[in-house]
This record gives structure tokens, sequence and C-alpha cells, in this order.
């Protein structure tokens, strides 16, 4: 009876071990076939705060504005080049606060120096000119779906019109050299160390003329010549001046620097004038010229000694005469004085 009990748990005991074995198997069969799905997180989990932001931006269908700090969560890098840039101090920087108060037409200046402005009614959603100003306000379907932009000068141009309108007349718009090719956008620098770095990526051998290598000895940088600007004479028409991005040399360039050959101008053609007629001298009549005046030379030094010599010559004559004269005065004077010395002692005596 023990025995029988016994057989039976024992079959019950492994009849359980192989049931929950196959089951466990099966389980583990389905897992690695069936790929794993991860669960929707929703925007409000990533960002806490979501809502709160949202609600304050009237975040709709279209999207509302949120600022740079809702970018950085992100973009940290690019956000922390940004905030060293112009960009970031369109609108807080003492320059344009001073002149902005003084400008009866505020609103026109907001439209480049605020994020969101309206003008409508002259609001702005955020000041400077941050991500949103050019990527376009936050739209909810993001990062799922990229930020739109138009990556060429039409964006810029929406800003910087004059030195868009000075690029379309350059031959870097003729070939399609965008802003970007040589500007950072976010970091707002030049996309290599210096402005001939940057320059030679594209005009690698400029050295061959007579311009080029006597400006590049002298330490001057491809930009002092083809981006020159006289500021001082360049009146800001609405805050935009001429940046020099028609990348032209004109005569305005040399005379920047050239002024004063520039005045002097009729004393050059002068002196060029006499250096023609020279060149155009018969080299007979120069080396005769030459030895005429060689000559010339010669004789006015000769004379020059002749000079010397009879000058001394009569000095001593007259030297002789006038020291005679004189030692015939004093020792006549002398006898004189003598003479009465005698008289005056004889005179005595008596």
């Amino acid at each position: 009876m023990k025995n029988s009990l016994r057989r039976s748990f024992v079959r019950s005991l492994s009849a359980f071990a192989i049931g929950f074995g196959l089951c466990v198997a099966i389980g583990a069969v389905l897992a690695v076939a069936q790929p794993a799905v991860a669960a929707p997180i929703s925007l409000s989990a990533a960002h806490p705060d979501l809502t709160a932001i949202q609600a304050a931006a009237q975040v709709t269908s279209t999207g509302g504005y949120l600022g740079p700090e809702w970018c950085s969560e992100c973009h940290k890098d690019i956000h922390a080049e940004w905030t060293t840039t112009l960009h970031a101090a369109a609108f807080s920087s003492p320059i344009f606060q001073e002149a902005w108060t003084k400008d009866p037409n505020k609103n026109a200046c907001l439209q480049c120096h605020t994020t969101g402005y309206n003008p409508a009614d002259g609001t702005y959603k955020i000041e400077g000119v941050t991500c949103e100003s050019c990527h376009g306000a936050y739209q909810p379907t993001h990062p799922q779906v990229k930020m739109p932009i138009t990556p060429d000068a039409t964006l810029c141009a929406t800003c910087h019109k004059s030195t868009t309108n000075e690029w379309h007349a350059s031959k870097h718009s003729e070939v399609g050299i965008q802003c970007q090719a040589c500007h950072d956008p976010h970091a707002q620098k030049q996309k290599a160390e210096d402005v001939n770095a940057l320059c030679t990526n594209c005009h690698k051998d400029p050295g061959d003329t007579f311009t080029h290598g006597t400006h590049a000895t002298a330490g001057l940088q491809c930009s002092n010549c083809h981006m020159y600007t006289d500021q001082e004479n360049n009146s800001p028409i609405g805050g935009l001046l001429s940046t020099g991005h028609t990348f032209a040399v004109g005569s305005d360039t040399c005379i920047g620097c050239h002024r004063d050959t520039v005045h002097t101008r009729d004393k050059i053609l002068a002196l060029t004038g006499e250096v023609s007629k020279l060149t155009d001298a018969d080299k007979e009549t120069l080396l005769q010229t030459a030895q005429q005046q060689e000559q010339q030379i010669t004789s006015l030094k000769t004379e020059g000694e002749t000079r010397l010599y009879v000058g001394l010559a009569q000095g001593a004559i007259v030297g002789l005469a006038v020291g005679a004269v004189a030692a015939w005065i004093v020792s006549r004077r002398l006898r004189i004085i003598e003479e009465v010395v005698i008289e005056d002692r004889a005179e005595g005596k008596k």
C-alpha cells in the first residue's frame, strides 16, 4: 500500500514538472518569435513641464513658440553656442536698445530683433533672434518630424536685406554659393580659422598676380580688399550697413589705403614724364653729358684748391706787412718811453 502511494506521488510530481517545463519552453519560444514593441512615451512624460509650457504658449495644431530653453533640452551644444552670438543679444544689446528707444517707428525694428513678431498689433513672443526665428514655431510632431527650414539666402534675407542684395550681385551668387557655405548659422562664425583659410577652400592659388602677392606679403587678408567698406562715410538705412558681400574691388578700395598716393597724382605724372624723357634720350648723348659734368666737377675742384693757395699766400704777405708795422710802432713807443725816463733821472740829479 505504502509503495503504491509513493509511486502515485512520484508520477504526479513528474507530470507537474513536465507540464510546467513545457509551458515555460513554449512561452520562451513565443517571446523570442514576437518582436518587442516599446510602449509609446508621451512628450509630457519626457518633459514633465510640457503641459504647463504648452498652455502658456497656447500650442495648437499649427505649433507655438516655446523659447530657446525648450530646444536646449535636446540641443545643448547648439544652444550653448547660440547664447554667445549677436542673434541671442539682438534685443538686449545696449546699442540696439539706445537706437530703438530713439526710433519713432519702434515696431519695424522688432521684426528682426525678436521672435514671433506680429506686425498686426506690434507684439512679439520672445526677445532676440532665437531658434524659432529661423526654424519656425515649435511643432508638436517634433522630434519625430524635423522642424521646417529653408537652408539658403532666402531665409537670411528676411533680416539681412542689404547683405543678401550685395550677395545677389556677386560671383558667389552666380555659382550658387549660399550663406551657409561660409557662415555657421548657430555660432555665427566663419567656417575656418581665419578669412584667408576660408577663401582658399575654393580659391586655391590666388597668389600668382602682383596684387595678391604684394598685399599678402604686407599681411593683408582677402577681406581687406574684397569686402572693403567705408563705414565712416556710410550712413545706415533702416539699421542696415553695406558689408562688402559683392566681393568686388573698386577704386574706393584702393583709396581707402592709398589716399596720399592718389592725392599726389599730378606729381607722379610729372615725374613719370621726366623718366620717359630720360628713357628716350640717346645713350651716347647721356654719356657725353656725364663726361662734361665730370670735367666741370674736376675743374671746380682745381679752381677751389687754387683759390685756397692764393688766399693763403695773400694772407701771408698782408700778415708780414701788418706785423712789421706793428713791430715798428711798438719799438718806437718803447724808445720814446726810455728817453723820457732818462731825462727824468738827469733832472733829478741836478
